[in-house]
């Protein structure tokens, strides 16, 4: 089976080649893996201490980031080695200044899985959530190198537990500890055989509730809020955006909304703004203008969505309509503000735990979506009991950081 798996990976090597033709997030998928063995030449050298992390894409990055910060603190001299698999992390959190090298993990070959790791070296490696690259796991085993999955999650429908899954089950092995983030995740994993199972938590919550403590202003912002109710609706795709301008047109001159759309194409950015009929400003557009004489704010770059949240007097998040499903309500909720969300949750324990504590809204059509917010606006007793869950929702579940660091040595 493992044979089948190294053919499979050679095969999406030579089609991903292919689509990189016709697709630019393929070919920075591709030509950004070219020079990594050169860059790790040059940047690594065989005296070094190094620490591997790996991330799937900017969510898990995120989300290993409390560790990667305690993990540089605890161990001042190893140089920091983050990889991606995907162009949408690594392209975002290229320049990052917490990494000391920050590439692309090379395609899963067993000759990739051997030559990275003569080149890295790591003395502990990382696995943030999933992405179980079944050759770079036989060799960390071989190598004898600790390994640990943090914030993992597991599900039934996952190939570890089917009938074909063995060799999966069999690189597991290779985990020096399993830090996960439910009791059901530790029970799955504990059915496959494993005890070195904790449950820590997610990371996640630790990374938000330091959100708090930076710098979270932006004047532009201030000034455009102008003292009055902002709603704000973030990472937005086209089937939220249909129903939001539909009651931001409706809405009361007294409120105002900032709309911080997923996928900031010029082309898309006009369309949304054509479709509302109050007085609306993008952020490329904003300076020399009074901002406190629009309604709404169009946020056509990236980076801001955070500290933006800081404003929001509810926050609608979006992906609730599509597959997978919804985007980061934590930021939002460590703020202390309503969330409402489109009905593709499940797939999301944190949002799926929310809605259960009855602090997040589900809406599925306009008129579930304009009770939402109107309750919200003029129901102080409703708006505060929302606020209050989502505040003490992230206060009762950080901790998973100090809950891992306590067991990595």
């Amino acid at each position: 089976m493992l044979f089948l798996y190294n053919l499979i990976v050679f095969l999406a090597g030579f089609f991903l080649r292919i689509v990189a033709l016709f697709s630019q997030k393929i070919k920075l998928f591709i030509e950004g893996r070219k020079n990594v063995f050169s860059v790790l030449e040059e940047k690594i050298k065989p005296e070094d201490k190094t620490i591997w992390f790996h991330s799937a894409s900017l969510g898990e990055y995120e989300q290993g980031l409390p560790v990667i910060e305690k993990i540089k603190e605890k161990y001042p001299s190893h140089k920091i080695i983050v990889t991606f698999f995907s162009p949408s992390g690594y392209e975002v959190r290229k320049n990052n200044t917490v990494a000391d090298v920050t590439i692309y993990l090379p395609l899963d070959t067993k000759n990739n899985a051997k030559k990275f790791l003569k080149a890295v070296h790591p003395e502990l490696a990382f696995f943030i959530k999933y992405e179980f690259w079944l050759n770079y796991l036989n060799e960390l085993e071989k190598n004898k190198i600790p390994t640990y999955l943090i914030s993992g999650i597991f599900r039934d429908n996952q190939v570890f537990f089917k009938w074909y899954g063995g060799f999966y089950r069999k690189a597991l092995t290779a985990f020096t500890y399993f830090f996960v983030q439910n009791e059901k995740s530790k029970q799955k994993v504990e059915s496959l055989g494993f005890q070195n199972v904790i449950v820590s938590g997610d990371t996640r919550f630790d990374r938000v509730n330091a959100i708090l403590e930076r710098d979270n202003s932006l004047d532009y912002i201030e000034v455009f809020k102008d003292n009055q109710p902002v709603i704000v609706f973030g990472s937005s795709w086209p089937k939220d955006e249909a129903l939001i301008t539909e009651f931001i047109n409706k809405a009361d001159e007294n409120v105002k909304f900032i709309i911080a759309p997923h996928n900031i194409k010029p082309d898309q950015i006009s369309d949304l703004q054509s479709k509302i009929t109050k007085s609306s400003v993008l952020f490329s557009e904003k300076d020399n203008k009074n901002l406190s004489q629009y309604n709404v704010f169009i946020i056509d770059t990236i980076g801001l969505l955070t500290k933006i949240y800081s404003y929001g007097t509810i926050a609608y998040v979006g992906g609730g309509f599509g597959n997978p499903g919804i985007h980061n309500i934590l930021e939002p909720a460590t703020f202390g503000i309503p969330i409402v969300i489109g009905p593709n949750y499940s797939n999301f324990a944190e949002a799926v735990s929310l809605v259960e504590l009855k602090g997040c809204v589900v809406i599925s059509d306009f008129q579930e979506l304009k009770t939402a917010f109107d309750q919200l606006l003029t129901d102080k007793l409703f708006y505060k009991e929302k606020s209050e869950i989502c505040r003490s929702f992230i206060q009762n579940n950080k901790g998973a950081t100090e809950t891992i660091m306590k067991v990595v040595s």
